[in-house]
């Protein structure tokens, strides 16, 4: 229950913060209003913390810069065609914009800057009332036209205007929508719900770009699935990422198989408690979640029912991989997310093989060795995998990867299982030969590698001694 007297403390003491307080006599002074705005006032009232401060004011942005330059140790100006200046006050960054009343024009994706004059305007244009109230300084008021306390009050996420000329200002609202109820825990008002999924097709003007930015917010919060949930019953999801609806399976009375979009979203959230166990205090790990969450994507297309009943998914982790690849490079990701995520989703069954029976050291090695930099995520992953309701097979597996973590470990102190190398480097393989550069060196450094990964270390001279007469075989 939001504790009103406290919440309007909160708002003196975000009123009177170093930030906050010298923007606001340095605008009072030149004449202009200024006021907090958005997420730090509904952060304030629900007694959240907050790490960025935006600001709107009557000045344009040529006044804003000209007030922020005395007050400031830096100022840019990348967003001054939208009105807004970015400056660092007090060590801390904040941005600045004069009051809005632009749209979209429903076929582009840039809206059409227009400025406004008033406070109450620029709120009513926002994108829900929870983030459409503003702490007016110096004079600490709060200004709530749209009825934004009532929503907090109530734990509903609704637009200040009808919903369905607030979303096609900006489709990118109703993706905004999923991720606020995922970040807050608030519901959808059941109009605004309605009008997303009427309006889902008019994302297709919203830029990939955007779109990857609100979904990868979704998965920073503390509870992705229920936004997750509100994309896929609206449909909205369908627009950029289908491959999550598609995991809905259909089920005959002859065949079964668990819910793998269910199973899919258990994944998901079991991985973020992983992630948290680990390391509580990291900043939430996107690829992992992505992984977390595509990494059965390739099941439909390679789902096979069995006679007897059974059902079968046969490679499709290597599938899902590549459908992953894909998808993640439509939505714009860059390439080193792109490429951890499909390794996770390629190698997330390899696990268990071991559980069903104890690997050599060279397998554990060859595991340890293709996770490469994944190896940590890949742990969390396997762990978050299991979700069986069978208590004796979950402890099974359970056990089985606490005990290959230990014989990583052990391993890893005997040798430094980080950094395998073959005994032998490309320029003595070279030399011991009699070869120049080529694919002869490369069958023998992958010769030697594989040794090294089933034997340990061999030391120089045994390993020159198995080179020269591999070399011999091959004639």
């Amino acid at each position: 229950m939001l504790n009103m007297a406290a919440g309007l403390a909160r708002l003196g003491d975000l009123a009177a913060s170093p930030v906050v307080a010298t923007l606001a006599q340095a605008f009072a002074d030149a004449g202009h209003d200024l006021a907090v705005v958005g997420g730090p006032v509904r952060d304030a009232l629900l007694g959240r913390t907050t790490n960025d401060l935006d600001f709107t004011t009557d000045a344009r942005p040529d006044d804003i810069l000209r007030i922020v330059t005395p007050v400031s140790s830096a100022q840019w100006d990348i967003g001054r065609a939208f009105g807004t200046i970015g400056a660092r006050v007090q060590g801390e960054q904040v941005e600045i914009t004069t009051y809005r009343a632009d749209s979209y024009d429903g076929e582009t994706r840039k809206p059409t800057v227009e400025f406004g004059d008033t406070l109450e305007a620029d709120l009513t244009r926002r994108d829900f009332t929870v983030n459409a109230m503003a702490l007016r300084v110096p004079d600490v008021r709060l200004v709530d036209p749209t009825g934004g306390v009532e929503d907090l009050v109530a734990g509903v996420l609704r637009t200040p205007i009808d919903p369905r000329v607030s979303f096609g200002d900006d489709p990118l609202r109703m993706l905004r929508a999923a991720r606020f109820s995922a970040q807050l825990g608030f519901a959808i008002e059941e109009g605004t719900l309605a009008a997303i999924a009427d309006l889902r097709e008019t994302l297709a003007i919203v830029s990939p770009e955007r779109v990857q930015g609100e979904l990868t917010r979704l998965l920073q919060t503390d509870d992705p699935v229920r936004g997750l949930r509100v994309l896929v019953e609206t449909g909205l999801i369908d627009q950029f990422l289908p491959e999550i609806p598609a995991l809905r399976l259909e089920v005959d009375e002859h065949h079964h198989h668990k819910d793998v979009y269910e199973h899919s979203l258990t994944v998901l959230a079991q991985a973020i408690e992983h992630e948290r166990a680990r390391h509580p205090d990291a900043e939430p790990d996107v690829k992992l979640r992505l992984a977390a969450l595509l990494h059965d994507i390739g099941k439909p297309r390679t789902r096979k029912l069995e006679p007897g009943g059974a059902v079968s998914f046969h490679h499709h982790d290597l599938v899902g991989a590549r459908m992953a690849k894909k998808r993640l490079q439509a939505l714009r990701y860059d390439g080193e997310t792109i490429g951890s995520v499909s390794k996770l989703i390629e190698l997330h069954l390899r696990f268990f093989g071991y559980a069903e029976g104890a690997w050599t050291d060279s397998a554990v090695r060859r595991y340890v060795r293709d996770a490469g930099d994944e190896l940590e995520r890949l742990h969390i992953l396997t762990r978050a995998d299991v979700t069986t309701r069978n208590r004796r097979k979950a402890a099974r597996l359970a056990h089985a990867y606490d005990d290959i973590e230990a014989r990583i470990a052990a391993l890893r102190e005997q040798e430094e299982l980080d950094a395998i190398r073959p005994d032998l480097d490309g320029n003595e393989i070279q030399r011991i030969l009699d070869v120049g550069p080529g694919p002869v060196v490369g069958q023998a450094y992958r010769f030697l590698l594989d040794l090294r990964l089933d034997e340990g270390a061999l030391g120089p001279e045994e390993a020159e001694r198995r080179l020269r007469a591999w070399w011999a075989e091959q004639g």
